[in-house]
């Protein structure tokens, strides 16, 4: 798939209607930031969806990315995320005009809420996070956001922001892989319109040795990571897994070219042990 293709992967609908696909790639600190990994994921991939967040640092090196890969910018699906520290109405509006300078964009078409506790010593979370959500919805009723959300959010996190405000959030980014399972989580975002977007689908490695999963990808021929990629995707996870490495950027691309039966996706539905490989919400208050 060249550049001046569009992604054929699948894509899930948001309550505003708008098609977020399914499928797309996640940046992070841990592992390091590859420029030639974002371009190749774009340019020969076909990949549109690219996550990211201010605290990962590594918005202008997309907006590089982006430019060489020869994109335009209304195929792409570009998500970053407001950190704690920015949490407030003005600070929030700030923080998202200098992440739109700093990846050469008028706009984003996601932008979340990066964690449910605000970082900012003796403020009242909830307030901090209905100050905050204000900001996005008048960002998202001007257009400068095509859709916003959380990330993080447990659902005492999302009542409480349903009570507070008037937009609610059209994504919940969370952990998501084989061993951690929110099921209650993942049931009331579909209840309540909220579109389900999990992350560390391979948790961080940990998953990878699993005798299931081993034997599934002895079963189908595909590799472990392709077995948890293509579990989350077909659960109609919205699934970011991130590489440095074109191999394997490529190779998480092809879990599309296969589909795991029903007993071998409920064979992986028992896996949850309840661990995080990343933060754990559930205590924020």
């Amino acid at each position: 798939m060249t550049s001046s293709q569009t992604s054929s992967f699948p894509t899930v609908q948001l309550s505003n209607g708008l098609q977020m696909p399914i499928f797309g790639m996640g940046t992070s600190q841990i592992g390091g930031y590859s420029h030639e990994a974002i371009v190749y994921a774009l340019r020969d991939c076909g990949i549109r969806l690219i996550d990211t967040s201010k605290y990962n640092d590594f918005e202008e090196e997309l907006a590089v990315a982006v430019k060489e890969s020869g994109v335009p910018r209304s195929d792409l699906w570009l998500t970053n995320k407001l950190w704690p520290l920015d949490y407030g109405y003005e600070t929030a509006k700030k923080a998202f005009q200098q992440s739109c300078s700093h990846m050469g964009v008028e706009y984003l078409d996601l932008y979340m809420l990066h964690w449910p506790d605000s970082m900012q010593p003796g403020r009242c979370n909830r307030e901090a996070r209905a100050e905050s959500w204000r900001a996005l919805e008048e960002l998202y009723e001007q257009g400068k956001c095509r859709a916003i959300g959380v990330s993080n959010f447990v659902i005492h996190h999302l009542q409480q922001l349903k009570e507070d405000c008037t937009v609610v959030p059209h994504v919940n980014q969370v952990e998501y892989h084989p061993l951690q399972q929110p099921n209650e989580l993942i049931e009331y975002c579909r209840q309540e319109g909220i579109a389900f977007e999990g992350y560390c689908p391979l948790a961080k490695g940990q998953v990878l040795d699993n005798p299931t999963v081993l034997q599934l990808a002895q079963k189908y021929g595909r590799s472990p990571a392709q077995i948890c990629i293509r579990w989350s995707v077909q659960n109609g996870v919205i699934t970011i897994p991130k590489s440095t490495k074109k191999e394997r950027v490529r190779e998480n691309c092809q879990v599309f070219e296969f589909q795991l039966e029903e007993e071998d996706m409920a064979a992986l539905g028992k896996l949850h042990d309840g661990r995080h490989v990343s933060w754990d919400p559930t205590n924020v208050q």
